[in-house]
């Protein structure tokens, strides 16, 4: 069974540092885009045997996919930042601190992290959604069009855990989304199941 034995993408392809990479979305409802160009950097060291590993963009597709793909850091469509890559392109681009790639993020971080820094207060109403720009970082060699990485299509998988497992097991990381009830607020650690007793549906914005 495939529940029999553990399984660590990090262990399974050690020659793609990103799948050990977290980015910080800070306070923009950005998970929907964090969430592909960080499976989709992934994706693109495993289909290629480690030959290409990447950052891909979050800050390219939040700010340059629009109303398609929803609001920008008021949340948005993770299956249409997916299909915006096959369609467009996304550039390369690390984390606000990296100052790498093409187009790294352009919010900074803000608030505190459990063992991390406090960098001090978020916005009262959350940061804005970036500007869509199509060049790169000052001192990047090589042009916003030539950066471009497109894959060849976007889909979704059977939605049960042994689906979600063979996709994850075949082809790598994978992006989803869930239904966030009250008690979420009090998760610590290991596996999320919603309690018994909630009914609550909470409306929750992913903002970092």
């Amino acid at each position: 069974s495939i529940t029999d034995f553990s399984f660590d993408s990090r262990e399974q392809w050690p020659q793609c540092t990103s799948i050990s990479t977290i980015r910080d979305q800070s306070d923009c409802g950005s998970c929907w885009a964090f969430g592909a160009a960080e499976a989709i950097s992934d994706r693109i060291c495993i289909a290629s045997n480690g030959k290409t590993n990447v950052a891909i963009s979050s800050d390219d597709v939040l700010s340059c996919c629009g109303k398609t793909c929803g609001d920008g850091c008021d949340g948005g469509y993770p299956i249409e930042a997916w299909r915006y890559w096959v369609k467009h392109g996304i550039c390369t681009g690390g984390s606000y601190e990296s100052q790498s790639g093409c187009k790294p993020y352009t919010i900074p971080p803000c608030g505190h992290h459990v063992n991390q820094t406090y960098y001090g207060a978020c916005p009262t109403d959350g940061y804005s959604t970036p500007v869509c720009t199509s060049t790169c970082i000052d001192g990047y060699s090589t042009s916003y069009t030539d950066d471009k990485h497109y894959g060849k299509s976007a889909y979704g998988v059977a939605k049960t855990v042994t689906g979600i497992q063979k996709e994850i097991m075949t082809n790598g990381p994978v992006e989803v989304a869930y239904t966030v009830y009250e008690d979420f607020y009090q998760y610590t650690s290991g596996v999320y199941v919603v309690s018994a007793l909630c009914a609550c549906l909470c409306v929750f914005i992913c903002r970092g």
